[in-house]
């Protein structure tokens, strides 16, 4: 008895527990009530720093996104480029295989269409530059996907360092490209006149509509085929997948060629769609960015549409925040970085609560 009253005297007043699991309102309640004080708080820093006036303030980042019809095409645009990348790391990521590598095997794959488009423009009929181009896209995808799969089932490398360093090398390759490209030495492609993607409506409308297809289409991959099954029994254990039958190095080499492909797809439509050129800033990051909005998410293709239109959203409404105050870009920065940070500490109020003593030992006699 004495050394249970020693052992409890030394317990402390508070600690963390992680929850069993939190009904779908709740965890809905935490994330929403986080955004909410983030947005107060902004407007408190910016009422401070910048004089602004907290409405004027929210109304800036309304606007950023839906202050025209323009901007409202933009941002279903921007949204659908990020998820589409987004899409394609997240069966790697379910199968807890990291890949930082989205940012360059999407731009390699913008690389080969631009390619396609440059070598065969002017010489057989836009169709087959668009087919070609898609080809090639894809299958520059997988190969920059299916390395660092390779290398991890054979020989068990760290998929983080190695999908990391397939960035820069993807980058220097679009850099070798475009002093190639362009004898001058100005190393700007400039916009390339063929095999551009056809319009439904306007540009943004058809990339749209391809990122929704495939976030339906990955959402039954996932859910509901044996592939997903596997990808999902490989991410809880290894072990366990091998116990049952399952062949890891297939299923990992296999998920990640998947991955390639989506990426493959995304530098597609960007080249094809929108830029019609390539450069070393193509993707301009995104590649990073997805893995946020697929971890907000929790890997889950229909709660990533939300996170990606959060990011969009805080994104245009800071630039249209420094457009409006005149001041640096730096401090919309500073704005995104609070919401993201007050965003990213719910989830610990989602997963876990803190428990104080007397709690500890009502639930210890019960």
């Amino acid at each position: 008895m004495t050394v249970d009253n020693k052992h409890m005297q030394h317990e402390p007043l508070f600690r963390v527990v992680k929850r069993d699991g939190l009904p779908l309102k709740k965890t809905i309640l935490i994330r929403a009530a986080a955004i909410l004080l983030a947005f107060l708080f902004c407007g408190l820093i910016a009422l401070i720093l910048i004089k602004a006036n907290p409405i004027s303030f929210y109304e800036a980042i309304f606007n950023g996104s839906f202050g025209t019809q323009r901007k409202v095409w933009k941002l279903l645009k921007d949204i659908a480029v990020l998820l589409c990348i987004s899409l394609a790391i997240t069966p790697a990521f379910r199968m807890k295989f990291w890949n930082i590598g989205a940012e360059g095997q999407v731009l390699v794959a913008a690389l080969a269409c631009a390619g396609c488009m440059y070598y065969m423009g002017g010489h057989v009929p836009d169709a087959l530059i668009i087919a070609a181009m898609l080809i090639a896209s894809i299958l520059a995808g997988m190969i920059w996907a299916g390395l660092p799969a390779i290398f991890k089932a054979r020989w068990n490398t760290n998929e983080t360092l190695f999908t990391l360093m397939m960035n820069y090398i993807a980058t220097f390759l679009v850099a070798y490209f475009l002093i190639k490209w362009t004898p001058s030495g100005s190393s700007s492609l400039g916009e390339l006149k063929f095999g551009h993607l056809p319009r439904l409506y306007n540009e943004y409308l058809l990339i749209i509509l391809v990122v929704a297809v495939i976030t339906v289409l990955l959402h039954i991959y996932l859910n509901y085929s044996k592939h997903g099954y596997e990808i999902s029994v490989v991410g809880e254990s290894e072990k366990t997948a091998k116990y049952i039958g399952i062949n890891v190095k297939k299923v990992i080499i296999r998920t990640m060629l998947v991955s390639g492909a989506l990426c493959g797809i995304a530098g597609f439509l960007i080249v094809g769609g929108l830029d019609h050129s390539v450069t070393e800033n193509t993707v301009g990051g995104l590649g990073f960015t997805a893995i946020m909005v697929s971890w907000l998410a929790k890997f889950k293709p229909g709660y990533m549409v939300l996170t990606s239109f959060l990011l969009v959203f805080l994104d245009q409404g800071a630039a249209q925040v420094s457009q409006n105050f005149d001041i640096s870009s730096a401090f919309p920065n500073v704005i995104v970085g609070i919401i993201l940070f007050f965003i990213i500490g719910s989830e610990f109020f989602i997963d876990y609560k803190i428990v104080t003593r007397a709690k500890a030992k009502e639930g210890t006699k019960a």
